[in-house]
């Protein structure tokens, strides 16, 4: 089918809910922080959907369902097999649409779509602004659990979109390859402790992934970010960008957008921050 535009508003997706080929996912996640931002916890956010969500949608528990338990860190991708498996079960198969949303974050959706994207998949687009935009435009919504018919879902990795730590320790003496800190200002310099080692990795740009979005939650226009992407080199040609965070969730956010500008081929450091402040050994850079 032809692969539909990267980011879907809430009326374009209402008209369509009664389209057989659409498939709704809730991806919602929670990130629950301390207030002095030394802690963070996950939870799932099963309870929220079955509280409400979109008509028709059904729930893709990234936490406990998408994600390896036993990885060293959390939120890591599982293998492609399990990913078919679970992703298949859930309806998504050949010749169907993908749309995924989440509470607000954005970042959750974004996950997902990475995830889908990592594994092959295209047709998958990201509501924007997620439940909360759907609520405001007025659309109505759901509780309870719903499901859809399983599906095959045939996975081929593109194992270039999926960075790990010794591909991002070589792109530190890179000039070809960009590295992107999706975290906020103060986290980048190293003014917070939410890591067990504060900074960033050396040579690393800042674009923080609440910048590529407004007050109310919804995805800034392209013409908005534009020149904020362009002034970091992250469009240059011939450079490749890896984007990362602290555990591989709002780097897909920044991969998202530079895919909505035509850049398809950014790999996201799934571990992250999480991963490469374990080990000791690697740098880290801070002010």
């Amino acid at each position: 089918m032809t692969v539909p535009s990267l980011l879907v508003e809430p009326e374009e997706l209402h008209a369509r809910l009664d389209d057989p080929r659409l498939v709704i996912i809730d991806a919602t996640t929670f990130l629950h922080m301390d207030p002095e931002g030394t802690d963070h916890r996950l939870t799932s956010g099963r309870a929220t959907y079955e509280q409400e969500h979109i008509p028709g949608a059904v729930f893709a528990d990234l936490l406990n369902d998408f994600s390896d338990p036993n990885a060293a860190v959390p939120m890591t991708v599982l293998d492609s097999e399990t990913f078919a498996a679970r992703i298949g079960a859930l309806g998504v198969g050949p010749d169907v649409h993908v749309v995924v949303y989440d509470q607000g974050a954005n970042m959750w959706a974004t996950r997902l779509w990475w995830n889908l994207r990592l594994e092959g998949f295209d047709a998958v687009s990201v509501l924007n602004g997620g439940l909360p935009a759907w609520k405001a435009a007025g659309y109505p919504t759901r509780s309870g659990v719903e499901t859809r018919p399983a599906a095959t879902f045939v996975a081929r990795r593109r194992p270039e979109l999926l960075a790990d730590r010794d591909t991002v320790a070589k792109a530190i003496n890179d000039e070809n390859v960009v590295l992107v800190n999706a975290l906020d200002p103060a986290t980048f310099r190293g003014e917070s402790n939410a890591y067990p080692r504060r900074g960033r990795i050396p040579s690393s740009v800042n674009i923080p992934f609440l910048d590529l979005a407004d007050e109310s939650g919804r995805i800034r226009g392209t013409d908005e970010v534009r020149d904020l992407f362009a002034e970091k080199g992250t469009l240059d040609e011939g450079k490749r960008v890896i984007t990362y965070c602290g555990g591989g969730i709002a780097a897909t956010f920044v991969a998202f957008d530079l895919a909505r500008l035509g850049r398809t081929d950014v790999a996201v450091y799934d571990g992250s921050l999480n991963d490469w402040t374990s080990d000791p050994s690697l740098p880290m850079e801070t002010g």
